[in-house]
Parts: structure tokens; sequence; C-alpha cells
């Protein structure tokens, strides 16, 4: 009986290490456009945030985690870090730093 529960816990855990690493790489593709966003600011004189096309992608966002069954609050406070980390980016490029 324990063999079971812990081979079950097993299987459920390498899905969940395969979905963590898919979210890593899709992460990184993310960052690396946003990255070309901010040299795209910088060179136009854009201020590194838009907070306006920030809160048009968390409605998108918590509407999409409705219909996914997730719960819309959790799936904002993880788009506002992304949000946050890149405008960190953005400052940084356009401040001459390496992000």
């Amino acid at each position: 009986m324990q063999e079971d529960h812990q081979r079950k816990l097993t299987e459920y855990r390498e899905s969940i290490d395969n979905i963590d690493a898919a979210l890593v790489f899709m992460l990184a593709e993310r960052f690396k456009i946003t990255k070309k966003v901010g040299f795209y600011k910088k060179e136009h004189s854009l201020p590194p945030a838009d907070p306006a096309r920030e809160q048009l992608q968390i409605e998108r966002l918590r509407s999409l985690a409705h219909s996914a069954n997730l719960d819309p609050e959790f799936s904002e406070k993880f788009l506002q870090f992304i949000i946050k980390e890149v405008i960190r980016h953005h400052e940084q490029i356009r401040d001459g730093e390496t992000p």
C-alpha cells in the first residue's frame, strides 16, 4: 500500500517537474522579448512603465484565469511580479546598465 502511494506521488511530481521546466523556458522567452522592448523604449525615449498597458494585461489575465478555473487574484499577483521585474530591467536598460 505504501509503495502504491509513493509510486503515485512520484508520477504526479514528475509531471509537476515537467510543468515547472516548461514555465521556466516560457518565462525566459518572455524576458528575451521584453528586453528587446526595453531597448526599443530607450531608443525612442519612451518610459520604462506603461500603466495603461499593464492594467489591460492584468484584466486580460484575470479573465483568462477565471476561464481556466485559476484564482484571478493569484494570476494578478503573478503578473504584477513579472511586470515589476520587466520595469526594473527597462530602467536598467534606460540607465545603461545590463539587466
